[in-house]
């Protein structure tokens, strides 16, 4: 399971290194593509395979006759991007998606259970300020949710 935050320089050749508790996890390649909010996702091939899964409408795949689906999937598919981490545990994020977040000269490496998500470190902080102020109505709604 990836959890946990840590802070990363993001090196002059615009790599950031993976933390040494997610190398092993992740595996040698990965997916890269725009996360939700204002983040990148990190996905396992493993687990892009079963996200790519999720995101067909059914096992005869007719996703792209639903707008909101062909959109979406333009949004995860299009942009992203396979890419290894070198033997020191390095990344090479794709200058098209350090941009779309504004990172420059360090990121926020979050573990999210089945994911990892990379932030521009300021936004991260600022956003994570606010989900503080809010957990304990975030917990009740999805305990409700869950009923």
């Amino acid at each position: 399971m990836l959890i946990g935050e840590y802070i990363h320089t993001i090196d002059e050749k615009s790599r950031v290194s993976m933390p040494a508790k997610f190398r092993a996890e992740l595996g040698k390649k990965i997916i890269i593509t725009p996360g939700l909010g204002q983040c990148l996702f990190i996905f396992t091939i493993k687990e892009w395979e079963k996200v790519s899964k999720k995101l067909s409408s059914s096992d005869t795949d007719l996703s792209f006759l639903k707008a909101d689906q062909r959109n979406f999937n333009r949004y995860m598919f299009g942009r992203a991007a396979e890419v290894e981490l070198d033997s020191i545990g390095r990344v090479l994020i794709p200058e098209f998606l350090k941009e779309r977040i504004g990172l420059k000269n360090s990121a926020a490496i979050v573990g999210v259970r089945d994911r990892v998500e990379v932030w521009n470190d300021k936004t991260w902080l600022a956003n994570q300020k606010e989900i503080e102020k809010q957990a304990e109505a975030l917990a009740e709604k999805i305990g409700n949710d869950a009923k």
